[in-house]
Formats: structure tokens, C-alpha cells, sequence
């Protein structure tokens, strides 16, 4: 059926860390049930969390051996993929009968990826995208992806693609998902400005696509035991706005500030045909004749043995 219902699920990663995490998203399974959700978007980093504010001990051309310290625990938080995280969740999306999509850090190796993770019900996990390019600082704590995590897959709303935090702002990585045929574009993230909502508004508009948008929602700094310097005690250190939006960059739900939650919103398919009457990017709209793409979808490993 065209019609489905969406949610994205507002939460934060847990001073606990990544148990007390699972623990909390496996609580939402009786909301989701109730909400009719068959989409389930949640946050960038929700498993292994997204250590803002913390610097690593590192400054230009050196690092301290207690940033190597905070590396190790913010590693040891990190999840295996498979592993037990995503067995529980598997059967979460078994349960609820709803695909997932949401944000981990990874561990492979001795390196970190920023990565998104995609469930489906009967079959579990499916498919995982590492996050492209990680922004700023992020690089000093995350690896880059490859093209060969870039999948769209088809689910029971459609054909669903996810890009994570700022690779959203990436014209290029949104021409490829684009051409993939991305119906339902998923967007796990920790960007709480209102300069946010204008990118998924145009990303909907752009794309002709559904954009649910899922942010974390964490408290002040001093609530979590975290020193920023000169940052307000009063100033939640991730404020959240999830919100869902349709094909012509219209709101459908959200954003929702401020408090943790479970944001739904219907959607239709069938609205995708008349949204790109008059521009379908990859399509018609497109100027094969002056601009060409190329994508290069092989992994690329640093050693390859043949």
C-alpha cells in the first residue's frame, strides 16, 4: 500500500553508555506498536554516542596521553557490526513490525565509522552506510565510508536511503542516492539549528522525496558530568527537532524540540509521481548532454590480498 505512517523516535545516547542505550530504545517497542509506525528513523551516534564537546587532548601537532585515554573508553562504548546490538535490535524491528534505520559508531578494526544502520523485519539486519566525510573534529575520532556503503533499499514504505548529519549537505552523495530512487530519505543526526530544518525542507523539495529527520535530545552539559567552557547552564547540549517532511518541502510533523519522543506522520507514495511532474532531478530535469556523475561503489580497503 502507498500509505504508511513514519516516526522518527527523539532520544539521546545514555551516560550508562551503549547497554543503558539499547535498554532505552528497546523500551519504545510498545509506542511503536501503538503508533502504527512502519519506519522507525532515530539519531546519528545513538549507539556509542556523540561525544560533543570533547577534544580528545589533542592540539595541532600533538596529542596527550589522556586524550588517548578518552579514545580507548569512547571506543571500548563502540559496537560490533553484527554483534549482540544488532541481534536485539533485529528482533526489535520483528516485534514492532517496523523497518529501523539509526546511527551507531561502529568498530572495525582499530578504527571508528560513523555509520547507519538498516533493520527489517523479517529478515533483520539488511544494510549499513558509513558516513562519507565526518565534519570538523569528528575526523580525528572516525574513519571516512566508501562507496561501497550507499544503499536504497526497498521496504514495506517504499524505497529508503539514509545520509547522515552534514553528508546530507553533500550535493553530489544526494545526486547518487537521487538516481537510486530514493523514496523515504532518513536522516539520523545530532544538528539541533533551525538552519537544519531549512536543508531537510530543501532536500525534500529537491529530491521530490519524504525526509524524516531524527536528532538527539541530551541535557545540559552539567546534567551529564560534561565541562564546555562558557556554555550556559541552562543550554540543553542537544536540543533535538525531529521532524518528517513531504515531496514539496511542506512539514508533515515536528520539529520537535526539547524533549524526548515518538514524531509519526503519514505519508503517501503516490504523492512522489505528481511532485515530480515538473522536475524530476534525475530525470527530465537533468542535463545528461552537460553534467555527468560518476560513482564509484568498490570498497576500498587499505590492503588488498589477491
Amino acid at each position: 500500500m502507498p500509505k504508511s505512517i513514519v516516526a522518527a523516535l527523539q532520544i539521546g545516547s545514555l551516560p550508562g553508555g551503549k547497554g543503558e542505550t539499547l535498554e532505552q530504545i528497546l523500551s519504545y517497542e510498545q509506542a511503536i506498536i501503538e503508533s502504527g509506525a512502519r519506519l522507525v528513523v532515530m539519531p546519528e551516534a545513538l549507539l556509542g554516542g556523540y561525544p560533543k564537546g570533547e577534544g580528545f587532548g589533542t592540539q595541532l601537532g600533538y596529542r596527550l596521553p589522556e586524550g588517548r585515554e578518552a579514545f580507548a573508553r569512547y571506543f571500548a562504548n563502540a559496537i560490533k557490526v553484527p554483534g549482540a546490538e544488532t541481534e536485539a535490535l533485529a528482533g526489535l524491528s520483528a516485534r514492532t513490525g517496523a523497518n529501523l534505520v539509526l546511527g551507531v559508531i561502529e568498530r572495525s578494526g582499530s578504527t571508528l565509522y560513523c555509520t547507519a544502520l538498516y533493520f527489517e523485519p523479517q529478515t533483520g539486519f539488511v544494510a549499513k552506510h558509513r558516513k562519507l566525510m565526518p565534519t570538523g573534529t569528528e575526523r580525528l575520532i572516525w574513519g571516512k565510508g566508501d562507496g561501497s556503503t550507499l544503499p536504497v533499499i526497498d521496504s514495506q514504505v517504499g524505497r529508503i536511503g539514509a545520509a547522515v548529519c552534514w553528508e546530507n549537505m553533500m550535493p553530489l552523495l544526494r545526486t547518487a542516492m537521487y538516481a537510486k530512487g530514493v523514496e523515504v530519505w532518513c536522516a539520523p543526526t545530532v544538528d539541533e539549528r533551525e538552519m537544519w530544518q531549512v536543508s531537510m525542507r530543501h532536500i525534500a523539495h529537491e529530491g521530490r522525496c519524504f525526509v524524516v529527520s531524527a536528532c538527539q535530545v541530551q541535557p545540559s552539559p552539567q546534567a551529564l558530568g560534561v565541562e564546555i567552557a562558557n556554555w550556559s547552564a541552562e543550554r540543553p547540549l542537544i536540543a533535538g527537532g525531529s521532524v518528517i517532511i513531504g515531496p514539496m518541502g511542506d512539514v508533515l510533523a515536528g520539529p520537535l524540540l526539547g524533549g524526548a519522543g515518538l514524531l509519526t506522520a503519514e505519508i503517501d507514495t503516490d504523492e512522489l509521481v505528481r511532485a515530480r511532474y515538473d522536475y524530476d532531478v534525475v530525470g527530465h530535469y537533468a542535463r545528461p548532454d552537460v553534467f555527468e556523475l560518476t560513482v564509484d561503489e568498490r570498497a576500498k580497503p587499505g590492503v588488498r590480498f589477491i
